[in-house]
């Protein structure tokens, strides 16, 4: 059986092979749904998310998903199990004021005090993560930092990472990004640190790795954008 639902698209980020898409219901309700695969890592294949004319959601977009059944999966409660034979549907985009409509404002992105080498209040052990009840938030920052950098230079790594510097609630964060847009703009530019103004986050957590559960930046949209026509 399979159920549609409509939701209005708050991060299409980079997973493993694939991507993580997930937004929450345009009926206002603040519920969250993340579209899943049936494979182990649940990522979602361009084949599987695309809509009839090949294109790719993108992050404001007003999209019809065709579900099979709700598939949590430890604290990641918003996910779903997508049916793959059917095409998604663009229905429209949501504009700043939209958005603004959909804000959260937790007390806290979920459980601070574990940080890596290169990030701050970044991570959570994973039995202190199996205690949580949701995976995403969608929080607003009146500034914030992009930093280029690479990571594991000292270990012969080149890979350039891209990293996001904001507070929220009193608490400073360093966390990874995983915005492929961003990516893509930000990773050829040198090194260094990049000032943007207003933004909204979609903040995810990460599958358990080493022990620990990553919160990652999986979208970044900035007022700028958005009110100069797009995000896209």
């Amino acid at each position: 059986m399979t159920l549609v639902k409509t939701i209005v698209c708050l991060a299409n980020s980079r997973k493993l092979s694939g991507r993580c898409v997930a937004g929450m219901l345009a009926d206002g309700s603040g519920e969250w749904v993340r579209p899943v695969s049936a494979r182990p890592n649940r990522e979602v294949s361009t084949w599987e998310r695309q809509y009839a004319d090949g294109t790719d959601p993108s992050v404001l977009d007003i999209v019809s998903v065709a579900l099979v059944r709700p598939q949590p999966h430890d604290f990641q409660s918003e996910n779903w199990l997508l049916n793959p034979t059917s095409f998604w549907n663009k229905i429209g985009r949501v504009d700043w004021r939209g958005l603004v409509g959909l804000e959260q404002r937790p007390s806290a992105l979920w459980i601070n005090g574990s940080s890596s080498y290169h990030g701050n209040n970044d991570r959570i052990p994973i039995e202190e993560a199996f205690t949580l009840s949701d995976s995403l938030n969608l929080i607003r920052t009146a500034g914030l930092t992009l930093q280029v950098h690479t990571p594991g230079a000292m270990f012969g790594n080149q890979k350039r990472a891209l990293s996001a510097h904001f507070s929220y609630a009193e608490n400073s964060h360093i966390l990874r990004v995983t915005d492929p847009e961003y990516e893509l703009e930000y990773l050829p530019k040198p090194e260094g640190f990049y000032e943007l103004g207003e933004s909204f986050l979609t903040v995810s957590l990460s599958e358990p790795y080493e022990g620990h559960v990553y919160k990652l930046v999986a979208a970044i949209i900035e007022r700028v954008k958005v009110q100069a026509g797009g995000r896209r």
